[in-house]
């Protein structure tokens, strides 16, 4: 796939849409036609700038808007493919980090703008293989390179982490620096699949490591071409790999390799809590483990909430992206005395949502990943009928068009506030709601959850939203968001940094203090 050439584009975000949007459709359009034409090739890892045999295992790549459509296939590596990965990354790492930080800032600047002439390509081979609408693409495409640019700027801001000390003698001289710890193993989602890996991998790059980059099996092709334009640049030959396969094989095979100095990992509370034990304090010294462990973010609506506002920001954030982000409003506690009027518009206005291809135009809720992510719906469906009210949704849509895709309802659910759906992680487009009699329950019931990614909240009262920014247990915090209750972090704007189950270091991605885990403090002390 050959990338346009690069020109001046509108912004494009979560929560924000710059340009001519006629333009902007009409571009997406042209793209998707080209792109999908060449769908069906197989590809290869990437080991040490060539292809890699592989093991003779293949998976396939298929969209969820149509599972007879064949995105790719994808060769599995094998585990002496890892090896040979782990062992170039270690090579050509002693040759990035002896460079200049000025010298990478630039190279990986250039790859930021590659991603920025790429993002249509790249935003229409999310659409297929997601199931995202192509402004959830498009921002995605512009967010990885942000990103890399935002932690560019930490490396210049600190001047490579260089920063002098103090003095117990006039010709004592005392540095600190931050070094990098060798080469990080990276493991990626499948809903922001060039976002998250570009955060990380950029992150572990800028810092002066080498990468070995395993993305999703949902995600396989938008891995393919974040790949093609990391070993395409500057970056000294094997300093980054990727390669592909099962996460129970080649994951659990690279995480654990003895050559792999830290891990940045997006995924599930479960496996990131596994991962920290196993391998972050297995060994005869501690390697890092960067995660960020999902979330069950709770939306706060208070009795002076504005009921249009709240409505619209809950929705948003419910069923964007199919309730598949970690930072989706999952569960809303609303106050009793505004309880009626807040739900029937929030139902009104989910009811008004296009479901169905998210590449078209007007769609704005696409399928759910795959079947796995149909049958914990429909078991989520069946427990909130038995025990609570099902106000809209419930159910698997299929028939045509959507018999051939993995596409259910926009659910809202009203249940018992003690009921299990508000502590469970679905990553679907299902949302709980829970009334309360006062704003002092609504806090409680929000912080019960072992999860504290990203809390919202509608108020027009100061106090409450003073004690809401205090005492929430969340990392991420939102006050009157019409454009989503719990999400749209965007890098330098707001840091996306999980509390209590929901991360690892205290510290996020799209924050201040992000490039700074993939390193290890150094004093370097000389007489004079």
């Amino acid at each position: 796939m050959t990338a346009p050439v690069a020109q001046k584009q509108p912004k494009i975000t979560y929560s924000a849409i710059g340009g001519n949007l006629d333009e902007i459709h009409e571009r997406f359009e042209e793209t998707l036609a080209r792109v999908t034409s060449q769908f069906g090739a197989t590809h290869h890892a990437i080991v040490d700038g060539s292809q890699a045999a592989g093991s003779g295992v293949t998976q396939e790549s298929r969209s969820p808007i149509d599972r007879s459509v064949l995105i790719g296939a994808f060769a599995s590596a094998s585990e002496a493919d890892v090896d040979k990965a782990v062992a170039a990354a270690h090579r050509a790492q002693k040759e990035w980090s002896a460079l200049a930080w000025q010298d990478r800032v630039a190279i990986m600047r250039e790859i930021a703008e590659r991603i920025r002439s790429m993002r249509y390509e790249l935003a229409a081979v999310m659409s297929m293989e997601i199931g995202k609408t192509r402004f959830e693409s498009l921002g995605d495409a512009e967010e990885s390179a942000d990103l890399i640019d935002y932690y560019a700027d930490q490396v210049e801001e600190t001047k490579g982490f260089v920063r002098p000390l103090g003095q117990l003698a006039a010709n004592e001289q005392t540095a600190d620096v931050l070094r990098p710890y060798g080469v990080f193993a990276v493991i990626a989602p499948f809903n922001f699949p060039m976002a998250l890996a570009t955060g990380m991998t950029s992150g572990a790059l800028l810092a002066g490591n080498g990468v070995v980059f395993k993305p999703a099996e949902g995600a396989l092709m938008t891995g393919a071409m974040m790949a093609k334009v990391f070993t395409e640049s500057r970056l000294p030959r094997g300093l980054y790999n990727i390669v592909y396969g099962s996460g129970r094989t080649i994951g659990n095979y690279l995480t654990r390799h003895p050559g792999i100095d830290g891990i940045a990992f997006t995924g599930s509370h479960e496996v990131g809590m596994q991962l920290l034990r196993e391998i972050g304090a297995s060994g005869r010294h501690a390697k890092p483990v960067l995660g960020e462990l999902g979330g069950k973010n709770a939306a706060i609506v208070t009795a002076s909430a504005d009921l249009d506002m709240a409505t619209e920001g809950v929705m948003r954030s419910a069923f964007g992206l199919q309730g598949q982000k970690c930072s989706a409003t999952s569960r809303v506690y609303v106050d009793k005395r505004v309880a009626e009027p807040f739900l029937q518009l929030l139902v009104e206005k989910t009811k008004a949502l296009a479901v169905g291809d998210p590449t078209k135009r007007d769609v704005f809720v696409g399928p759910v990943i795959n079947q796995k992510a149909v049958e914990t719906f429909e078991q989520a469906a069946a427990a909130a009928k038995r025990d609570g009210t099902i106000l809209i949704g419930g159910s698997r849509l299929e028939k045509p068009p959507f018999d051939k895709g993995t596409f259910v309802e926009p659910t809202i659910v009203q249940l018992p506030l003690t009921h299990e759906l508000f502590q469970e992680e679905l990553f679907l487009p299902f949302l709980a709601v829970g009334i309360v009699d006062s704003f002092d329950q609504a806090l409680e019931e929000s912080n019960r959850s072992h999860l504290g990614l990203c809390g919202g909240l509608f108020s027009q009262d100061e106090r409450e939203i003073e004690r809401f920014f205090d005492e929430m247990e969340a990392g991420v915090l939102y006050v009157n968001r019409r454009t989503g209750a719990t999400t749209g972090a965007w890098p330098g704007v707001q840091s996306f940094c999980g509390w209590k189950g929901s991360g690892m270091t205290g510290r996020g991605g799209c924050g201040p203090y992000y490039v700074a885990q993939f390193m290890r403090e150094q004093s370097r002390t000389r007489m004079l």
